[in-house]
């Protein structure tokens, strides 16, 4: 069996949409790659919270901020003041440094995860970076970004 790693981020999503997204999936475990968390902002997905409403789904939450960007190339980005190429190159550099491929292995080649970020859409995010990269250290993967 293939393994899967989904993504999915929380904005425009109510957390009805959110939660089903996740079940059909069939996504086991959360990996919040956010470098904050815990903001007001976030609504349902402020860490405590998300990791209730998980529980309560079955599905495991972890939060690693090793998977995140740094906050300077992240305000760099917002600010305008760095291109997406720009941000993507210095994103991978980031991974390939922390060596997150040997993060969460067993989860990764044996579960159905699902990387988590605020970002609505996967094209111009950091989580599908990271699923990326991620795959080409496990044979077989499977990306699906949850919309």
């Amino acid at each position: 069996m293939k393994a899967k790693i989904c993504t999915i981020g929380f904005a425009k999503k109510p957390l009805r949409t959110f939660v089903e997204l996740l079940k059909q999936a069939n996504v086991q475990v959360v990996i919040d790659t956010r470098l904050h968390n815990t903001s007001q902002l976030s609504g349902y997905a402020k860490k405590d919270d998300l990791a209730f409403i998980l529980e309560i789904l079955g599905i495991g939450y972890i939060h690693d901020p090793l998977l995140a960007p740094t906050e300077e190339i992240l305000k760099a980005y917002k600010n305008k003041e760095m291109a997406w190429g720009d941000y993507e190159e210095k994103y991978v550099e980031l991974l390939k440094m922390r060596k997150v491929e040997q993060s969460h292995q067993d989860l990764i080649a044996k579960k159905t995860v699902c990387l988590l970020c605020s970002e609505h859409a996967p094209h111009y995010c950091h989580r599908r970076l990271l699923a990326e990269y991620l795959r080409k250290f496990y044979s077989d993967i499977e990306i699906v970004h949850l919309m």
